[in-house]
């Protein structure tokens, strides 16, 4: 899922930066999430912030705006099964490094909302609290999370007795009484608490 522009331009501009976040570290299911996203400066967006701080309508129309306006972004996830084979950890920095090399400019540096970077071979720097400090990286964390939300309410359409389109697999009350009344399903993540210890009985 790449914005090419006219034409890709293969040698890094020191000026260009991305900015690079995930959604869906947290979850008992489903995939990690990550995006990155180099803006236009020519063409600012309004009102970029921590996804988290934005409501779903705010989200979606500001997704919809930085696939118009951005100069590249490109969206990456690291599956359920690499999840449980690789760590959470180094699955988001897959997902991380795979959006990074899908991006259709190759910026001068990266910068990841957090405190890791993943394995990139151009400079890179992490930013503890990025998503509500740097536009790119705020902009990343938007379509990262509007993203994975939209895996997780197709889900809900493929697996209906599990409500994946209001908890978005998160270890809600309501989630785990589903896990509870019905069992695990193959997108959820197996070395994670309570599904791990599910599987051990």
């Amino acid at each position: 899922m790449v914005a090419p522009k006219d034409s890709l331009i293969e040698s890094a501009t020191a000026s260009i930066i991305a900015g690079v976040d995930e959604a869906g570290r947290g979850p008992l299911a489903g995939p990690v999430v990550a995006a990155a996203v180099i803006l236009n400066p020519q063409i600012p967006i309004e009102g970029l912030a921590d996804s988290k701080k934005l409501s779903e309508n705010q989200r979606n129309r500001l997704a919809a705006l930085i696939k118009q306006h951005a100069l590249s972004y490109s969206i990456a996830q690291a599956s359920v099964i690499e999840i449980d084979d690789l760590n959470i950890l180094q699955a988001t920095l897959l997902a991380m490094q795979r959006a990074v090399s899908g991006l259709s400019l190759l910026p001068g540096q990266v910068l990841v909302d957090g405190n890791r970077l993943p394995k990139l071979p151009i400079p890179a720097q992490a930013i503890v609290k990025g998503d509500s400090k740097v536009k790119a990286i705020s902009a990343a964390s938007i379509l990262a999370k509007v993203t994975r939300d939209a895996i997780m309410v197709d889900f809900h359409t493929q697996y209906p007795d599990f409500s994946f389109h209001i908890h978005k697999g998160y270890g809600t009350k309501q989630h785990l009484a589903e896990i509870g009344q019905y069992g695990w399903l193959d997108i959820h993540r197996r070395t994670f608490n309570p599904v791990k210890t599910l599987l051990a009985k």
